[in-house]
C-alpha cells in the first residue's frame, strides 16, 4: 500500500473524507468515464457526415452492442465493491485477487457473447430498425465490434480491481492509450471502408487497452491464477442483482431506440445524438460516483459507518453543484451542439423538444449517481435492482410506448427516460436517509461473501 493510499483508507474509516481525496479519486476517474463517450460522439460525428442512413445503423449497432455488454458492468462496479472493502480491512492481496477472478469471467463470458452476436446479428438488427436496409448496414458494423466484446470486459474488470485499491491513474493512462489511437483512426477507416471502418477503429482501441490492464494485473499479483470458484461464486451473487439492473436499463433504452427508429430514420437519428450525449453525461457525474462508492466500501470495511454517511453527503453536494453547471451548459448551447453532430434539416428538427427534456434529466442526475455510487459501495445491490425495476414498469414502459401509440414522436419517447429518472431519484433517497445500507461486515476469508446484507433488502 502507498503513502497516498494509506492516508486515504485511514481518513475514510475515521470520517475525516476530504474534497481533495474525493477528488484525487474522481478526476482521473472522469478521465476514463469521459474518455470513451467522448470517443463515441467522434465517432457519431464522422459517421453522421456519411448521412441520415449510416446514422441510424450505427445507432442500432451501438444499442445492440451497449446491450450485452452492459449486462456485466458488475465486472466494474461489482468488483469495487469488494474490493474496496477488503483494502479497507487492510487486505490489498486479496482486493488484487478480486482482479483475477473478475477477468476470468470477463473472458470466459465475452468469448460466449461475441459468438452469439456474430450469429445472431442479422436478426437483431432487423428486430431492433424494422428496415432491412438499415439492419443489413448495421449487421456488417455488428460482425466486426463484436470481436471487442471480450476486450471491453476484461477492461470492466481491470476497472474494478484498481479503483478498490484506490489506483484510478493507471486505469487513466490505458484507456487513454487506447481512445487516442481509435479516435486517429476513426476518420481514416470510415473514409475509406463506411460504417464498417467505424467498427474497426474500435477493435483497435479495444485491443491496446485490454492489454494495458492485463499487463499491469500480471505485475500486481503474487498469488495463484487459477479460477477460484468460490471467490467468482461470491461475485456472481452480488453481480445476479447488478445484471439484472443492468438489463433493466437497457430494456428501457434499447426500447426506446426501437420505438424512436418506428417514427422513421430522422428520429433515430436525433435519439442517438442524444443519448450518445446523455452516456457522456451520466459518466462524467459517475465520476464522483465512483469516488463515493470507493470510499464507502472502505469506510463499511474499516467499520465506519459515521464515515460511509459522510462520504454519501459530501458527494451528493458536489454532484449537484456539477450538474446544475452541466445543466445550464447544455440550455445555453441548445441552438448549437446538436449542429457538431449532423447537418440534416429533419434531425435537427427532431431533437429541439427533447433536448430540454435531457437538460432536466441532467439536473436530475445529479442526485441519483452520487447516491448509487453510495448505494454501490455498501453492496446494496438488490435495492438497486428492485428500484431500477420499479422505475422502468412505473415510469419508462408506459410513458414511451404510450408515446408510440398516440404518435408522441421522440418528445415522448423521452418523457418516459424522465420519468424513469425521477423514480430513481426518489427511491435513492429514501434508501439513503433510511441508513439501512450501512452494513459493516467484511468476509473472514478470500472466499467469503464482502458485504453481505441478509434480509434488508
Amino acid at each position: 500500500m502507498t503513502e497516498s493510499e494509506a492516508t486515504t483508507a485511514s481518513s475514510a474509516a475515521a470520517g475525516r473524507v476530504s474534497a481533495r481525496q474525493i477528488l484525487t479519486l474522481a478526476v482521473p476517474t472522469l478521465g476514463v468515464l469521459a474518455a470513451n463517450p467522448l470517443y463515441l460522439l467522434l465517432d457519431t460525428a464522422v459517421v453522421g457526415r456519411l448521412g441520415a442512413f449510416e446514422l441510424a445503423a450505427l445507432a442500432a449497432g451501438t444499442a445492440i452492442q451497449s446491450t450485452v455488454t452492459t449486462q456485466l458492468t458488475f465486472l466494474s462496479y461489482g468488483t469495487t465493491a469488494r474490493s474496496s472493502r477488503l483494502f479497507g480491512a487492510g487486505r490489498r492481496r486479496d482486493a488484487i485477487a478480486e482482479g483475477v477472478q473478475a477477468t476470468w469471467v470477463a473472458l470466459a463470458v465475452g468469448v460466449i457473447i461475441a459468438a452469439v452476436v456474430i450469429t445472431a446479428a442479422p436478426w437483431l438488427a432487423f428486430w431492433l430498425t424494422g428496415d432491412q436496409t438499415v439492419a443489413t448496414e448495421t449487421t456488417s458494423w455488428l460482425r466486426i465490434a463484436a470481436f471487442g466484446v471480450p476486450l471491453s470486459l476484461v477492461t470492466m474488470a481491470g476497472n474494478g480491481w484498481l479503483r478498490g485499491i484506490r489506483n484510478t491513474r493507471s486505469p487513466l493512462y490505458y484507456t487513454l492509450a487506447g481512445v487516442i489511437p481509435g479516435a486517429i483512426l476513426v476518420p481514416v477507416l470510415v473514409a475509406r471502408f463506411g460504417i464498417q471502418g467505424s467498427a474497426m477503429a474500435n477493435l483497435v482501441g479495444l485491443s491496446i487497452t485490454a492489454a494495458c490492464f492485463l499487463a499491469k494485473l500480471l505485475r500486481s499479483h503474487d498469488g495463484g491464477w487459477a479460477p477460484n470458484g468460490g471467490i467468482i461464486r461470491r461475485q456472481l451473487v452480488l453481480g445476479r442483482d447488478l445484471i439484472l439492473r443492468s438489463l433493466s436499463f437497457q430494456i428501457a433504452f434499447l426500447s426506446a431506440a426501437a420505438v424512436a427508429a418506428r417514427f422513421g430514420a430522422p428520429s433515430l437519428a436525433a435519439h442517438q445524438i442524444l443519448l450518445q450525449l446523455w452516456n457522456f453525461i451520466t459518466l462524467v457525474l459517475d465520476s464522483l460516483a465512483i469516488a463515493a462508492q470507493t470510499l464507502t466500501g472502505a469506510a463499511l470495511g474499516a467499520g465506519s459507518v459515521g464515515a460511509a454517511r459522510a462520504v454519501g453527503k459530501r458527494v451528493t453536494a458536489y454532484s449537484i453543484i456539477f450538474a446544475a453547471l452541466l445543466g445550464v451548459v447544455f440550455a445555453v448551447g441548445a441552438g448549437v451542439i446538436p449542429g457538431i453532430f449532423t447537418t440534416d434539416d429533419a434531425v435537427l428538427t427532431a431533437i429541439t423538444s427533447p433536448w430540454w427534456l435531457l437538460v432536466l434529466m441532467i439536473i436530475l442526475g445529479g442526485v441519483v449517481f452520487a447516491l448509487d455510487g453510495v448505494l454501490l459501495g455498501a453492496a446494496d445491490a438488490a435495492f438497486l435492482r428492485n428500484a431500477t425495476i420499479a422505475s422502468v414498469l412505473l415510469g419508462f414502459v408506459p410513458g414511451v410506448w404510450l408515446a408510440l401509440l398516440f404518435d408522441w414522436g421522440l418528445t415522448g419517447v423521452w418523457c418516459g427516460l424522465l420519468a424513469f429518472i425521477s423514480i430513481r431519484l426518489i427511491a435513492v433517497v429514501w434508501r439513503f436517509r433510511s441508513m439501512r445500507w450501512a452494513v459493516v461486515h467484511v468476509e473472514r476469508t478470500g472466499d467469503g461473501p464482502v458485504g453481505e446484507k441478509g434480509d434488508e433488502n
